[in-house]
This record gives structure tokens, sequence and C-alpha cells, in this order.
């Protein structure tokens, strides 16, 4: 499973920016064209940080198991629920987690200026999100991710 991944603290316009690469409304299925790819990926797409919706790491890789999809993208919050910590925990968790169940991070742009402490060689930040033109914003991680 190929995991595309939007990291940042309540504000930072995530779940518009899921919504504007895929045309997403809360969750779904969407074929989307990779460059270099022929045909298009079978995509999930969930709008809304995982944690903010109190879902766990077990239950969130079961969800995007039923689908059967290809690939996924998801919002973090780079910081653990402040109502329940331990179920829901920071985004390295998740990351961690993910990567546990054979998921790989393809991509991670981080919205604003917080990425939890997450490190890899795809992340991006992109600091002026919150304030910045959604399409442009979108644009830019359209290109980060290699979608056309």
């Amino acid at each position: 499973m190929d995991v595309y991944l939007i990291i940042g603290n309540p504000g930072t316009r995530k779940a518009s920016i899921i919504r504007s690469l895929t045309g997403c409304f809360n969750r779904s299925l969407r074929d989307i064209q990779l460059q270099g790819v022929r045909n298009p990926l079978r995509f999930y797409a969930r709008v809304g940080t995982i944690q903010e919706k109190n879902t766990t790491i077990e239950e969130f890789v079961a969800e995007v198991r039923r689908t059967r999809c290809e690939a996924v993208i998801c919002c973090l919050a780079p910081e653990a629920s402040p109502t329940d910590p331990e179920r829901c925990p920071d985004a390295k968790a998740y990351v961690s987690g993910f990567k546990a169940v054979g998921w790989r991070i393809k991509a991670v742009a981080v919205l604003g200026q917080n990425g939890g402490g997450l490190r890899a060689a795809n992340l991006r930040q992109y600091p002026l999100a919150p304030v910045a033109p959604i399409n442009a914003t979108a644009r830019e991680i359209r290109a980060q991710f290699g979608w056309l």
C-alpha cells in the first residue's frame, strides 16, 4: 500500500487540500493518474484528521483494507489527540504503525510549521499553506506527489 500524507495543526487547511486534490468530500475511492504510470491508481481518500476522528492505527488500516485500493491519502495531526493520546497517538506513531504493516510512505506534505518531528526524504513543508490560496498549495503538493 502506498501512502500519501498531509500533516498539520488545526486550521492549516488539511481537509481543503485533500478535497482539492481528490474531489472527495469525506471518504471515497478515487482514480488518480500518476506521472509516468500508464493506468490510474485506485486511491482511498479520507478527509479529516485521523486522530480527530478518534480512529486508531489498527482501525484505519482495517478501514483501508476493506476498500481494496492500491494507495491512500489521509490527514494526520502532528501531535497525539489531547482527549485520548494512547488511543490516537502522534503522526510519528501512525507512520510507524503503517510501516509495520508493510505500507510505503510515498510522500509527506506538512502544512504550516509543525511536522511533529517527523523526518523523511520525501517530506516537504509548506509553511504558507494556512494563508496561501488553496489551489496554489494543492498545485505544489500535486507536483510533489507526482500526480497529474
